[in-house]
């Protein structure tokens, strides 16, 4: 593989004392735009090693770059969907290859509205593959690096994960079953030094959110939500907190209704 990113520290880990960002490796999914975007690009301007992964093969090469530029020490970026089998074993095969690493970011997940009663079952189907099954096989499969590193796990949810609006139900559900899956992988595994994060995030101006509104036939005026930097801002907050401390929800919403 062409690019090795550096060993992260132990500074970082020890009671009491902030992370030390440019001795870390975090993984981001969803990074090719959004949030995913603007947290990667929040965690290199810390000067982090950023492993990246998203679907648009394009988009994710243009945040790879922008990304060195910011600061980021070091930066791996694999095209993949978590939901196809072969695209997940090349990504662990990859991201196995640079070490252990400190941060991983949940962001990817896919969404889709209907009310229950016109609702496809195909669409509940791949909800659930790539919002809940897919970030709980790449936590599976971290677990023990995070264990020996004494890192972070932060899962990006929707304000839909504590309280279901009309016609998102399957979508919802999934949100959902992710703060539970979160919730009880923090009672497992807090004793061993990993601590295990949930922002719920409410309208985000966000490609996905341009067309949401669209789909709904409403104006989109961007400036009146919560933008993807506000979010970063606070997973930076969340993830840079002393290790004698540990936010385990966070609820964040435009200071506006859309």
């Amino acid at each position: 593989m062409a690019t090795s990113l550096p060993p992260s520290g132990d500074a970082s880990r020890q009671a009491g004392m902030e992370r030390s960002f440019a001795e870390a490796i975090a993984l981001v999914t969803g990074a090719s735009s959004g949030i995913g975007r603007a947290i990667a690009l929040a965690l290199a301007a810390k000067g982090t090693s950023l492993c990246l992964v998203g679907r648009n093969r394009d988009r994710l090469a243009e945040v790879k770059t922008a990304a060195h530029s910011a600061g980021a020490r070091e930066v791996l970026a694999v095209p993949a969907d978590l939901t196809d089998a072969d695209d997940f074993e090349r990504l662990t095969a990859a991201v196995g290859q640079v070490g252990d690493i400190d941060i991983l970011v949940h962001c990817a997940g896919e969404y889709a509205r209907a009310p229950l009663e016109a609702a496809a079952v195909t669409d509940m189907d791949a909800l659930y593959a790539a919002n809940l099954r897919a970030p709980y096989r790449l936590t599976q499969f971290f677990l023990p690096a995070l264990r020996r590193r004494k890192g972070d796990i932060l899962f990006i949810n929707s304000t839909q994960g504590l309280a279901a609006s009309a016609d998102v139900g399957q979508f919802a559900a999934t949100q959902h079953a992710l703060k539970a899956v979160a919730d009880s992988l923090r009672d497992e595994i807090n004793a061993t030094g990993v601590r295990v994060t949930t922002l719920h995030v409410g309208t985000t101006a966000t490609p996905r959110q341009e067309r949401i509104f669209a789909a709904t036939g409403r104006p989109y005026a961007p400036d009146r939500l919560m933008q993807p930097d506000d979010v970063a801002s606070a997973a930076i907050a969340v993830l840079g907190l002393p290790r004698s401390a540990e936010v385990t929800s966070l609820s964040i919403r435009p200071m506006q209704k859309p």
